[in-house]
């Protein structure tokens, strides 16, 4: 699909989706990485530290949760403004 013309606002906006997009996955990321811990742990059965890896997997899921929200709202931001931007480009 072509691109139409964005204006700088639009652009910046896009940006800083994209950045929440990158923090949400890399939260994501380490959730992954805590939760696999978390489950080798209970292999062995070492309550302390699957307990441990959990609480550090569901940290990073909120987080990563929160950043992806904040894009979700950012790139609605642009679909949806009211504002008249064109006179600056």
């Amino acid at each position: 699909m072509p691109h139409s013309k964005v204006t700088k606002h639009e652009h910046h906006v896009h940006h800083t989706a994209a950045d929440h997009h990158r923090k949400a996955a890399h939260h994501f990321e380490a959730a992954a990485k805590h939760q696999i811990l978390a489950a080798e742990a209970d292999d062995n059965d070492d309550e302390v530290v699957t307990a441990h890896h959990a609480y550090l997997a569901y940290g990073h899921q909120l987080q990563a949760i929160h950043f992806a929200e904040m894009a979700a709202v950012e790139d609605e931001s642009v679909d949806h403004a009211d504002v008249d931007h064109s006179h600056h480009d």
